[in-house]
């Protein structure tokens, strides 16, 4: 192996590694003290995270995982540097020439940093090779893989389509169809760069594989509308539940096991209060007695 190849290696797996970090668990679990994957869709991902975590929970996470692949790229931009000095290492217009052959130029060793980020997210070991579905990391990957134009134009296409469909997995399709179309654009003659760029495009479609479903049979959550857990209760119906815990308990609480406590409501609505002035007329002589 030379080491090139090694690099493309190293470049693969330090990718992988930075991409498996499960943030939406982590902030799940730190702050909110609770575990993201037993609600609503159970991903870890933004998309779950604003929903279950609220605002502030699905913005930390999704800049969280934005940084992993802007990490990874950075790994990348590292080992470009070092074989290829003094070159302009990102694309902005047109494809990075470095003089070498298009299966072994810097536009497909940044390309191997994505395919790495996103396949770590989605397959990450430390959650049973689950995770997310590799939306914001592939982003800030494509920050150094495509240029700062290109990832513009994919955000561009994420947020039309999600604001003409409402649907965020919509939105997210479609900028993994434009992430192929951007890179033969910009790294027009790096087909091996392409070639990857279709593949984690293939990945994102398969990680999105139950949205797909839900949207041919219309029954994918819109935007801003409440999510559906995976065993078929709402998440209303959870919030319900759970702030219906603490009536019930004080309820139970006050009410004796022989039922005695039920009865007392029961005697006190149907006017029989016996015992009650039973105490007072047993006072009474004897209140009577010592004047």
């Amino acid at each position: 192996m030379n080491s090139l190849s090694f690099a493309y290696l190293l470049v693969l797996l330090a990718s992988c590694l930075i991409g498996s970090i499960p943030w939406g668990l982590i902030i799940s679990r730190v702050v909110y003290k609770t575990d993201i994957r037993e609600h609503g869709s159970g991903n870890i991902g933004t998309t779950n995270a604003l929903r279950i975590l609220g605002k502030k929970g699905g913005a930390a996470v999704f800049v969280l995982d934005f940084c992993k692949g802007l990490a990874a790229g950075l790994i990348s931009l590292s080992a470009c540097s070092f074989f290829w000095p003094g070159q302009p290492l990102v694309p902005l217009l047109g494809p990075v020439s470095t003089g070498a052959p298009a299966f072994i130029d810097a536009n497909a060793l940044r390309i191997v940093a994505c395919v790495g980020a996103v396949l770590g997210h989605i397959f990450s070991p430390w959650l049973g090779f689950r995770g997310g579905k590799g939306i914001a990391v592939g982003v800030g990957c494509m920050f150094f893989a495509i240029g700062p134009v290109g990832t513009l134009v994919e955000l561009a296409v994420f947020v039309l389509f999600v604001a003409l469909t409402r649907y965020v997995s919509v939105g997210s399709l479609a900028s993994a169809v434009a992430c192929p179309l951007l890179a033969l654009w910009l790294l027009g003659g790096s087909w091996l760069a392409i070639v990857l760029c279709v593949l984690v495009a293939a990945v994102v479609f398969w990680a999105h594989r139950a949205n797909i479903r839900r949207l041919l049979t219309h029954s994918e959550n819109r935007l801003g509308s409440k999510a559906v857990e995976e065993d078929g209760a709402s998440q209303a119906e959870a919030a319900s539940a759970l702030t219906s815990d603490a009536p019930v308990a004080d309820v139970g609480a006050a009410t004796p096991a022989d039922g005695a406590g039920a009865a007392a409501p029961a005697a006190a609505a149907t006017g029989a209060g016996a015992p009650t002035p039973a105490p007072a007329a047993a006072k009474t002589p004897e209140d009577g007695a010592q004047k």
